[in-house]
């Protein structure tokens, strides 16, 4: 189903009765009315799940910022496709109302486009596993130069979708941002002859790094005060940083650092060179001898892989150090409501096999 909406058309449209556009509707009827408050919720990615409330300037200052950045004014055409429960599809309606755009609401799924008998629209945000999904499928894969520009968050991309977004005529971009942010901070440009490493902070945005190397950001989307990460960053000039990891998926093992995301970047490429597809990510367990130790964690696919065999093509790629000691494999892996892997719960699943 897909239900369409702009400002002037939802004054005059009844509520819909399908429960999810019924949702959208009603912030975007709260925000016309002049609703100064809200609360978001965090997805519990990255820590405790959370509430935080962010008043309307906060919102529209997000919202002015990314049609500044991406050139998107009055008329836009824009799919809706991110879970207007979280901050990420909360965005995609105030932009719609602030910025006057035309929006097209679909009820969030692997492909979103697949809705369409003939999508076209100027701006979509979405999350790396539904552009995976959307060239995949041959019915959609077609229509992907009629997205406009392509906005990527919410997870890492992965090797083999960098790849294909290298070949894609149309513009995409990863973003920087949480939901203490109100949505993203900073971009960087994936393909186009223009392949940035460095995020580009918005106009507007404050940023830098503390004691530990984890960056800090602040502006009118945190009513100035300093939200401050614990994402390692490496600030490479006045306006842009290059992201490194998560300090809390940094592990000390035989008083080496190692840093976990590090660690998954090489691992994909290796991966990738070799044809192995099976999603996986990079932990630790405790480790008498060195405190902790690297594993790898894999999801089991049709194909059977060794864990011999595994280490030692890792191995030809990697330092002795960030090599792991162990891999294991499980059938699934645990993710947020928002659809990202929970590594920790992923992982505490096969220790806990273990005791």
């Amino acid at each position: 189903m897909i239900w369409n909406t702009n400002a002037t058309l939802i004054q005059s449209q009844a509520p819909p009765e399908e429960p999810y556009f019924r949702k959208a509707y009603d912030f975007m009827i709260a925000w016309q009315h002049g609703k100064s408050e809200f609360t978001l919720h965090t997805s519990g990615s990255t820590g405790t799940p959370k509430d935080i409330l962010v008043n309307r300037d906060q919102l529209i200052s997000s919202a002015l910022m990314t049609g500044q950045t991406l050139d998107l004014g009055k008329g836009t055409r824009a799919l809706v496709c991110l879970n207007v429960s979280y901050i990420a599809g909360i965005m995609m309606l105030v932009r719609g109302m602030e910025l006057e755009w035309e929006l097209s609401i679909v009820e969030p799924s692997s492909n979103p486009i697949s809705e369409f008998a003939d999508p076209v629209f100027d701006f979509v945000a979405m999350v790396p596993l539904q552009l995976s999904t959307i060239l995949a499928d041959e019915n959609t894969n077609k229509h992907i130069q009629n997205l406009g520009k392509i906005l990527l968050g919410g997870a890492p991309v992965s090797i083999q979708l960098q790849r294909q977004i290298d070949l894609l005529q149309i513009p995409v971009y990863q973003s920087y941002g949480m939901t203490e942010t109100v949505s993203h901070v900073a971009l960087r440009k994936l393909n186009c002859h223009e392949t940035e490493k460095d995020y580009k902070v918005l106009p507007g945005i404050e940023f830098g790094v503390d004691e530990r190397g984890c960056l800090f950001v602040a502006g009118a989307v945190t009513k100035g005060e300093k939200i401050q990460t614990n994402d390692l960053a490496e600030i490479t000039s006045e306006n842009t940083f290059n992201w490194l990891g998560r300090i809390d998926n940094v592990i000390n093992s035989g008083g080496v650092k190692i840093i976990l995301d590090k660690v998954d970047d090489i691992v994909a490429g290796i991966f990738y060179d070799l044809g192995y597809g099976n999603n996986f990510f990079s932990w630790f367990e405790t480790d008498e001898l060195l405190g902790q130790k690297l594993i790898l964690i894999i999801q089991k696919s049709e194909e059977n892989l060794s864990e011999q065999i595994l280490i030692s093509e890792i191995r030809k790629g990697i330092s002795t150090y960030e090599t792991p000691k162990h891999v294991y494999f499980v059938d699934e892996f645990i993710k947020t409501p928002t659809d990202k892997i929970d590594k920790r719960r992923t992982a505490f699943t096969i220790f806990d096999q273990k005791l």
